[in-house]
């Protein structure tokens, strides 16, 4: 059946990039042949521990296809579960307005000047990892549109794990991030970052380059 996971990749130093190169990132990334649209711009506060595809933010942009303009929350799972523990142990708490969303990945750049870069977390979703990269199906092994990926843009730093099991108790080294890519999968045939993904975001965010994973 196999586990998801959450990967981040985000440079040594908590760092904002520019919106203008933030923009150049998230185009390149659909350029390269990475992702594959459409994409969604939501803006807010975030959580970049937020489970990808289960109850966050991003996830309602990638799935519900809600209009712009649409306010979204994180789900809390199990619902009305009381836990304090801090995300990605325990629930996030997001909240963010849907700014743009489309399928040309160009589109992106004026929804991104138009946002409040920041000032709020600001994210752009991409529907998934593209499987017609040789590079991207070899590494995943098995072809699933639910690999969705997101770039972080966050107004504040906040702390990634470097390596942590969701059922298990909080603790464990993090790293802290602003600007950082988040991808998630079931299936993979190596560890760590995706060489074909972390070439074009080290040319973006630079060599240096920190890599960790949630499951659970």
């Amino acid at each position: 059946m196999g586990i998801w996971t959450d990967t981040f990749i985000a440079p040594a130093e908590p760092a904002l990039l520019p919106p203008e190169a933030f923009g150049r990132l998230v185009v390149d990334l659909a350029r390269e042949r990475l992702v594959r649209t459409p994409w969604a711009l939501v803006a807010g506060n975030l959580c970049v521990n937020a489970r990808l595809n289960w109850g966050s933010v991003s996830g309602h942009a990638r799935w519900n296809r809600s209009p712009v303009g649409t306010t979204l929350r994180t789900e809390e799972y199990p619902v009305g579960e009381p836990d304090d523990d801090p995300p990605p142990w325990g629930p996030s708490h997001e909240e963010a307005r849907l700014l743009a969303a489309g399928d040309a990945v160009l589109d992106v750049l004026p929804a991104l000047r138009a946002a409040p870069y920041g000032a709020e977390d600001v994210a752009v979703t991409f529907a998934h990892m593209d499987f017609g990269n040789r590079a991207i199906a070899e590494y995943f092994r098995y072809e699933d549109h639910r690999t969705m990926l997101v770039c972080f843009a966050l107004a504040r730093p906040q702390h990634r794990p470097l390596s942590a099991d969701e059922c298990a108790a909080p603790g464990g080294p993090t790293h802290p991030v602003r600007t950082c890519v988040v991808h998630t999968f079931k299936h993979a045939s190596g560890e760590g970052a995706v060489p074909a993904l972390a070439s074009v975001v080290s040319r973006h965010l630079g060599p240096d380059l920190i890599s960790g994973s949630t499951w659970g």
